[in-house]
């Protein structure tokens, strides 16, 4: 990757819209938009106008002009990359993009890579590499929770508190490290009681980092639930309501699911997946059966399951929907587990009484009419831990920063243990560097090429 080079790229959504931006970055970035282009009220250069500043004109080819354009200046180091950038907002048609971009491709541009923007922003210090990674993660947010979490990150509130840490681990490791050149005078310059309460505060942080990614990976991705009973008692109405659209097929007949559907929708700020599925009873229908044995596997891969019963088909029949739910439990024992008596809207209250005794911690609904539904709503949020998310704590949503996070918990544990046996300090030390290493992995002061390759992969091109 030629770091010199002058790139370029779409930065908006590919495909025809009202407008479109294209992005240059480079130390040549505005000398290169320069010659193409021809301002409309003065022939000042870009090169001598000012910084984030915007201009009007024309991109030109030779004699031919291609678009009439804004473009904005911002000239390094105060620029997203660090470097010169030009943005160039033209009319949003696909044609002009590329006649633009081929333009200044011929012109002594290429074209970026994935997440080059970013990455230049992460090699010239603009963004320590956690709070680039957030950057895809704020792209890609689809909820209130998960943008909240990106948003954090991406200031660097994560990192401030990993940089934190490693400063202070970093301070005694260096009086440690000063230690074992003065090893024949026997002499302490590290203190140890500073240093163990250091290392119990560095323990405690690090477990509510590692204990959030429970909950924050699953913001991220949505938390997947699996909507499961027998046939016909409603799932797909269901899934309509708390979709407030026909997204699933409803009939009379039992078994019209023999797939699985899935919608996602935020309900208090927080993705949920819902999983409408094959219903659950013994059939020698073929395609059925196979739509049932993904509803088992559908449960498996569930966060949280809700179970579906009619309510007026089964009111003289409950201790078989109690047997049926226990056997759920029992299979799934850590798995969250909802209730639902629905078509409610048919019975009367000595009836939903009945159902009260015999059927615990029970939730009544009618989907049809949408009785229930915020009851249900409500619910499936008391089941997800968001007190941290409401207090604004750091959560951990990225599998690399917790891997990282684990492995820097175990140097930890090596360094309190060693403290607390009298290890000596040249051992204390390789312990110390470990841990080091691997706060710093998550900041990016410690990366390589392969590491980096893989993060900024996965950014679409024009970011």
């Amino acid at each position: 990757m030629m770091q010199n080079d002058t790139i370029v790229a779409l930065a908006t959504p590919s495909g025809s819209g009202a407008i479109a931006v294209i992005r240059l970055s480079g130390k040549a970035a505005i000398t290169i938009a320069d010659k193409q282009f021809r301002s409309v009220k003065n022939h000042k250069s870009l090169s001598d106008q000012k910084t984030h500043t915007i201009h009007l004109g024309h991109i030109v080819d030779k004699e031919k002009t291609l678009d009439e354009v804004l473009v904005s200046i911002f000239k390094n180091p105060n620029s997203y990359t660090g470097e010169n950038v030009v943005e160039i907002s033209c009319h949003g048609s696909s044609y002009i993009q590329q006649e633009i971009i081929q333009l200044f491709l011929r012109n002594g541009c290429r074209m970026a890579n994935a997440g080059e923007f970013t990455l230049r922003a992460f090699l010239n210090g603009k963004l320590d590499l956690s709070q680039a990674e957030a950057v895809a993660d704020l792209i890609s947010s689809d909820n209130e929770a998960s943008h909240q979490i990106a948003m954090q990150q991406m200031r660097g509130g994560f990192s401030s508190e990993i940089a934190k840490l490693r400063e202070e681990l970093l301070n005694f490791a260096s009086l440690i490290e000063l230690e074992l050149d003065f090893a024949e005078e026997d002499v302490e310059f590290a203190d140890r009681t500073q240093f163990k309460a250091l290392i119990e505060r560095i323990n405690f942080v690090l477990k509510r980092l590692i204990d959030s990614f429970a909950v924050g990976n699953v913001i991220k991705n949505g938390i997947p639930v699996a909507i499961v009973g027998e046939p016909n008692v409603g799932k797909s109405t269901l899934l309509n309501a708390l979709l407030n659209e026909d997204r699933a097929i409803v009939s009379e007949i039992a078994g019209t699911t023999r797939d699985t559907i899935e919608d996602e929708i935020s309900i208090g700020g927080i993705g949920f997946r819902f999983i409408d599925t094959a219903g659950i009873r013994d059939t020698k229908d073929v395609v059925e059966s196979i739509g049932i044995k993904k509803t088992f596997e559908k449960i498996e891969q569930s966060q949280v399951t809700i179970y579906l019963f009619d309510a007026q088909k089964n009111i003289d029949n409950l201790e078989a929907v109690r047997i049926e739910i226990e056997k759920i439990r029992n299979k799934y024992p850590q798995k969250p587990l909802l209730v639902i008596a629905n078509k409610i809207d048919t019975l009367e209250d000595i009836q939903l009484a009945n159902i009260n005794k015999i059927i615990v911690d029970v939730l009544f609904l009618s989907a049809k009419t949408g009785f229930g539904v915020e009851q249900l709503t409500n619910s499936l949020l008391n089941l997800i831990n968001t007190g941290a998310l409401r207090n604004n704590e750091t959560i951990v949503t990225n599998s690399r920063h917790y891997d990282a996070l684990l492995k820097a918990s175990e140097e930890i544990q090596k360094v309190r243990h060693g403290l607390e046996t009298g290890l000596s300090g040249d051992l204390l030390a390789i312990d110390i560097r470990q841990a080091l290493y691997h706060f710093g992995e998550i900041t990016g002061e410690i990366t390589n090429d392969d590491l980096l390759g893989n993060i900024f992969a996965n950014f679409c091109i024009g970011k």
